[in-house]
């Protein structure tokens, strides 16, 4: 299964979403096609994150997609999400891989770094995330990647490749054709005033792009 949901839109949860608008909202990105949810809630309310974790897991095995939590290896755990996500300074993969299992989605950002997105592949990480591409409202200060990186890591890593930062359904194209197997949404997706079209219209984007294949 995780293999074959590494591909297409990734949607991450917004800053301020909370409870039963946070639900429907991820309710519909997935309605409108999301292949992967991660979510991402940097506060210190444990009660709250886990109930939230929870209801999005369901959520996501109704609609057979992949569930993913930033950073929190023992949330991920205990809902039973199908992976983590892990940062610079977040735990390390082979920890994560002991607790999870051989079964969970590990994915590792590499920023604009490929040596690190190398090592993350050898020690046996699932996916790569690259970015950000174009300026984030999310992480203003992020470095910069470009094209040429994602085209490098789809010739040289037989690893599904994510780009981030900054995008949209008008310029997530470019991307797509360099080498995305997927492409992590935040404001281009839950900002806009209808998800789910918006969750189509970034669907749609993969779906032209198996076609040219």
């Amino acid at each position: 299964m995780k293999t074959t949901l590494l591909y297409g839109l990734y949607a991450i949860t917004p800053n301020g979403a909370t409870g039963e608008r946070l639900v429907e909202m991820a309710l519909e990105a997935l309605e409108g096609g999301a292949r992967i949810l991660q979510y991402r809630d940097k506060s210190k309310d444990a009660k709250r994150r886990l109930e939230e974790a929870r209801a999005l897991n369901a959520l996501c095995r109704r609609h057979n997609a992949l569930f993913i939590i930033n950073d929190d290896v023992e949330l991920a755990l205990t809902c039973h999400a199908h992976g983590v996500h892990l940062g610079k300074d977040d735990a390390a993969l082979d920890q994560a891989r002991r607790r999870l299992g051989d079964d969970a989605v590990i994915g590792v950002s590499c920023y604009n770094d490929f040596h690190r997105a190398r090592s993350a592949a050898r020690q046996g990480a699932d996916y790569l995330a690259f970015g950000a591409f174009y300026p984030s409202p999310t992480k203003p200060q992020a470095a910069r990647a470009d094209l040429a990186l994602l085209k490098r890591a789809r010739k040289e890593l037989s690893l599904p490749v994510v780009a981030i930062g900054g995008i949209t359904t008008e310029n997530a194209q470019p991307l797509i054709e360099s080498g995305a197997h997927m492409v992590a949404v935040i404001q281009g997706l839950f900002g806009q005033s209808d998800i789910r079209a918006a969750a189509e219209r970034f669907s749609r984007l993969f779906q032209t792009d198996r076609e040219i294949q």
